[in-house]
């Protein structure tokens, strides 16, 4: 409940006296903001990203041209890899975020 506070207070512009303390709480709002533009754009690109099945054209037999398929493939790739880079990243930021919570780290005991 504390933690909520002080985060509300960090939002609000009330900042505390001790200045271990403003920077923790500067290095908390950052990283969150961090995760949130992570998640947000993970979430954006898995959503870009087709589906795997194809839908009524495997019932008719269609045939694709090497070209069309490389072209869609090309794409894919490029968004399953930024999907990736941005869920470890998103991962890697929370790792972080609860490392940091350890008291120990910022010198109170």
């Amino acid at each position: 409940m504390n933690y909520l506070m002080s985060m509300s207070n960090l939002l609000a512009g009330v900042l505390p006296d001790d200045t271990v303390a403003r920077a923790r709480m500067i290095v908390y709002f950052v990283l969150i903001v961090c995760m949130a533009v992570a998640a947000i754009a993970a979430i954006v690109l898995v959503l870009l990203q087709p589906g795997n099945s194809q839908g009524i054209d495997a019932l008719g037999g269609s045939s694709e041209t090497f070209y069309g398929k490389n072209k869609g493939k090309s794409i894919e790739a490029k968004l399953k890899l930024w999907t990736i880079i941005c869920l470890a990243v998103l991962t890697v930021l929370s790792v972080v975020f609860f490392i940091l919570q350890i008291d120990a780290i910022w010198g109170a005991a």
